[in-house]
C-alpha cells in the first residue's frame, strides 16, 4: 500500500508537472497541458497541508473536494506559481518571490515533509533549502546519485538498459542519436512491418511516432544530431497494461495494477484492478515489477514507480517503459483508497466529453440528478477530480464501483448524462 500521508505530519505537496524528468523543458505546450491536471493533488490534502500548484484552483472545485474529504477549506494553504517557461516549478518559486512565503508556512509546520510529483534535482534542492525531508525519505533527501539514477530511468534508453539486465522481455530495438535515427529506423523496418520512434525522454504518449514500411519520410526538419532516440518494433497487442510498484529500503511490492486506455498511442485513462490476465503473464508482471523496484531501491530510490507493458493475443508480455515518479494514476488510487476506507473493488479514470461547455457546479448538478455523484460512504459513483477543463467540455473523472461490470454501467450512464462520448 502506498501511503501518501501518515500520522500527524503535514505535507508540502509540490505539483511539479513542469519538470525535466518526463520531457524537455523546451516542450512548453506539453508541460502546460500536463500542468492543467495539477488541481487533482488537492485530493491528497489534510488539515495543515500546503499545496503548491502551477494553475489556480477554482472556488467551486475547492468546495467540492474539501466537502467530500471532510477537510475545513481554510485549513489547507495553497500557493499558485505562475507559468514560467524553461524553469522547473521548484525553481520558479524563487523567480516569483514565493520562496519566503513558503518558508514562513513551513516554519509553522515543524513536521512538514515535501511530496513532489516528480523527484527532480530542483525539488530535492527545494527540500534542502526548506530543511525538510522528501516523502518517503524519513530523515532527509535522496543523494545526487539517486537523483541521477531516477533521471536516467525516466528515459526510454535508460529503461531498456535496466530491463535487459533484469531479463525483461522487450520489443526488438535500440537507442540511437539523431544523426543515426534514419539509418536505425530503416534497418528495423527491413525486419519489421512497423516501428515506433520514441524521443528518449518522453511520457504520456508525447514524442511517439509510428512508422510503417513504405511510408514516405516526414517532411520536417531533421532532429539535432546529438538528440537521443529509441526505435523499436511495433508489437501487435490486444491490451496495454501497467503495474504500480512501491520501493522501500528492503523490498518492492506491486501496489495495484490495471489496464491503460490508449488514444493514438497516448494515455487516456485507466481501469483497475487488472482482469483476465493469463496466469503466466500475471506471474511475469509481478516478478518484473518487483525486480525493477529492487534495482531502484538499490540505487537509493524510495517511493512509487510504474511499469508499462503490452500484452499480445497469446498472452505474451512486452515491457515498454517505466515511470519513476507519481504517475497519472497515483493520486486517483490514493483518493479512492481514502474515500472508501478499506478500498474499492473496481475503479477507473477517463475523460467524459460534454456536448456543450459547463461550469463546475453545473457538471456536479448533472451527476447528482443522474444519481452518479459520489459521496463519502457510498459504494459507487463518479468524482470530478481535476477541476473544470479549459474547454468546459472534457471532464476528467474517477468512477468507483463494487465490480467491473457495474463500473462499465456507471461509465455508460456518465456518457449519457453529459450527452457525449467517454475516453
Amino acid at each position: 500500500m502506498i501511503r501518501e500521508h501518515e500520522g500527524p505530519r503535514t505535507l508540502v505537496i509540490l505539483a511539479n508537472f513542469v519538470s525535466p524528468l518526463a520531457v524537455d523543458l523546451a516542450e512548453e505546450s506539453v508541460l502546460r497541458q500536463w500542468a492543467e491536471q495539477a488541481p487533482r493533488k488537492l485530493w491528497l490534502t489534510r488539515p495543515g497541508d500546503v499545496l503548491i500548484t502551477p494553475v489556480p484552483l477554482s472556488a467551486p472545485f475547492r468546495r467540492y473536494v474539501f466537502h467530500r474529504l471532510g477537510v475545513p477549506e481554510k485549513s489547507v494553504a495553497v500557493i499558485t506559481v505562475p507559468d514560467t517557461p524553461h524553469l522547473p516549478m521548484a525553481q520558479a518559486l524563487a523567480e516569483h518571490d514565493l520562496l519566503e512565503p513558503l518558508r514562513a508556512l513551513v516554519a509553522d509546520r515543524p513536521t512538514a515533509r515535501l511530496l513532489p510529483t516528480a523527484l527532480d534535482e530542483a525539488s530535492a534542492a527545494l527540500a534542502a533549502d526548506l530543511r525538510i525531508p522528501v516523502v518517503p525519505y524519513e530523515t532527509g533527501i535522496p543523494s545526487s546519485g539517486t537523483l541521477r539514477a531516477v533521471s536516467a530511468m525516466n528515459t526510454k534508453s535508460g529503461f531498456r538498459a535496466a530491463a535487459q539486465s533484469l531479463g525483461l522481455r522487450l520489443p526488438h530495438g535500440r537507442a540511437c542519436t539523431g544523426a543515426e535515427l534514419h539509418q536505425v529506423t530503416t534497418a528495423l523496418l527491413a525486419s519489421h512491418q512497423r516501428v515506433v520512434v520514441k524521443t528518449d525522454r518522453s511520457a504520456g504518449g508525447h514524442g511517439l511516432h509510428f512508422v510503417s514500411r513504405g511510408d514516405q519520410p516526414p517532411q520536417s526538419t531533421p532532429p539535432p544530431p546529438e538528440s537521443r532516440w529509441v526505435v523499436e518494433e511495433y508489437v501487435e497487442h490486444t491490451r496495454a497494461i501497467s503495474a504500480q510498484g512501491n520501493a522501500t529500503a528492503t523490498w518492492a511490492e506491486v501496489a495495484y495494477d490495471g489496464e491503460m486506455r490508449m488514444s493514438s498511442g497516448s494515455f487516456a485513462g485507466y481501469r483497475s484492478p487488472l482482469k483476465d490476465l493469463p496466469a503466466r503473464a500475471r506471474e511475469e508482471l509481478t516478478d518484473w515489477t518487483q525486480a525493477l523496484g529492487g534495482q531502484l531501491a538499490a540505487e537509493g530510490y524510495r517511493g512509487p514507480y510504474s511499469l508499462d507493458l503490452v500484452c499480445t493475443q497469446d498472452g505474451t508480455l512486452y515491457a515498454l517503459e517505466c515511470n519513476v515518479r507519481r504517475t497519472a494514476t497515483t493520486t486517483a488510487h490514493a483518493m479512492v483508497s481514502r474515500l472508501t476506507s478499506a478500498g474499492c473493488s473496481a475503479w477507473s479514470t477517463g475523460t467524459a466529453t460534454a456536448v456543450a461547455p459547463m461550469a463546475f457546479d453545473e457538471a456536479v448538478r448533472h451527476l447528482a440528478e443522474a444519481g452518479l455523484d459520489f459521496r463519502p460512504g457510498d459504494s459507487e459513483g463518479v468524482l470530478l477530480y481535476a477541476d473544470r477543463p479549459l474547454d468546459g467540455r472534457s471532464w476528467r473523472y474517477t468512477a468507483l464501483a463494487p465490480t467491473h461490470t457495474r463500473l462499465t454501467e456507471l461509465e455508460v450512464r456518465l456518457a449519457a448524462t453529459f450527452g457525449h462520448e467517454r475516453l
